[in-house]
């Protein structure tokens, strides 16, 4: 796990949320949570991060598109943040994370993910029984049908 994550920091300079990543930073979030508490936890975080700034959002598509500065060397990067509902009614998080100057980003588009991720976790005070395991959601729905 460690010499993939090394290996893709070393040779990419995006990072993409999916249920079935290896990477569990990388896992994306589906909430037992109304859709429309966590479009607005999502935007209350954009709007008070300091280094991003909200470029579009579109509830009915449910996107949120973000641009993004590093810290130190003010490098200009680009985040989405999807929003939607899964085939079990359940809010979907996904996020997207790339670099546009770098062709290496060191491992920071998912560290950026991860923490915002974390960050959505505790605005919406979600706790281990509304934060569900999508992949545990399809083996119950192959199950049940």
């Amino acid at each position: 796990m460690l010499k993939e994550r090394l290996e893709q920091a070393l040779t990419t300079n995006r990072a993409v949320t999916d249920p079935r990543s290896s990477d569990p930073r990388l896992r994306g979030r589906t909430y037992a949570i109304p859709f429309d508490d966590v479009w607005n936890a999502c935007l209350n975080l954009v709007d008070r991060n300091t280094r991003w700034t909200l470029l579009q959002a579109e509830d009915v598509e449910g996107y949120v598109r973000v641009r993004c500065r590093t810290p130190i060397f003010r490098f200009v990067d680009d985040v989405e943040i999807r929003i939607g509902l899964d085939e079990h009614a359940m809010t979907r998080v996904d996020v997207s994370s790339h670099s546009r100057m770098r062709r290496r980003d060191l491992g920071a588009n998912a560290r950026r993910i991860r923490r915002f991720l974390l960050h959505l976790d505790l605005t919406l005070d979600a706790e281990d029984r509304v934060i569900l395991d999508p992949m545990r959601l399809e083996a119950w729905s192959l199950d049940a049908g």
